[in-house]
């Protein structure tokens, strides 16, 4: 199985949503996008129903006593998606897809802003409907088959009734600014710092800013580990 997306072995049939949002749960994953291609059109997908897979709170625990974790090799997590998202897919009938392992690389940024769950926030980066900036999609299962899947809760981005906009505001470098390119060379710069300490270890002050952010309750393990692979040390 590829990681950027070649289809794994189908079983038939399609599972219910809420078959497959338990399944995800128990696995320490959150179906935080959904969406049937062929109404909602997206790239390198035409038909059938799409889900998406970002950490839940449990995924932290789950991970850390994995063996993709407990061996010490590089990027346990995401050898960590492979073989649980991976796993998931055969179990449901579905293909998984991976947003790392490219180039090229499975569009995932597309597939989630279609799904109506996912924004594109003042800075610039990706705010969900419920975790906030603290975004960690890990994979997604896509079905042949078209099933029902719940409405996004929200009719528009949650940043249009946030009114101060603590994203902009809460770099020490002004790296991400309204509508502007993020500052990659600002935000690297400043993690060499003594100072850049503290976004090492707690996370992205913008990130953390957004008040859905605050309410994900992202374990900070989670955020420092996430830091490390960025900006490697």
């Amino acid at each position: 199985m590829s990681l950027t997306g070649t289809p794994a072995p189908r079983r038939s049939g399609a599972p219910s949503y809420a078959a497959a949002e338990a399944a995800a749960a128990e696995a320490g994953l959150a179906v935080q996008g959904a969406l049937h291609p062929a109404r909602q059109p997206v790239q390198a997908l035409e038909g059938g129903t799409l889900l998406l897979l970002g950490t839940d709170r449990s995924f932290w625990p789950l991970l850390k006593a994995a063996p993709e974790y407990r061996d010490g090799a590089p990027d346990p997590v995401d050898r960590w998606s492979v073989r649980v998202v991976g796993a998931l897919a055969e179990t449901l009938g579905g293909s998984a897809y991976f947003p790392f392992g490219g180039p090229p690389y499975t569009p995932f940024i597309n597939w989630a802003l279609a799904s109506g769950r996912f924004f594109t926030s003042p800075s610039q980066m990706m705010v969900h409907d419920q975790a906030g900036m603290m975004i960690s999609l890990r994979g997604a299962i896509h079905f042949e088959q078209e099933f029902d899947i719940p409405p996004p809760p929200l009719a528009k981005s949650p940043c249009l009734s946030c009114p101060t906009r603590p994203c902009l505001a809460a770099c020490p470098v002004s790296a991400l600014s309204d509508g502007a390119p993020y500052d990659l060379a600002a935000c690297h710069g400043y993690l060499d710092t003594r100072a850049g300490a503290g976004c090492m270890t707690g996370g992205c002050l913008s990130r953390l800013a957004c008040p859905l952010s605050r309410t994900a309750r992202r374990n900070p393990e989670q955020t420092a580990h996430h830091m490390r692979h960025f900006h490697p040390q």
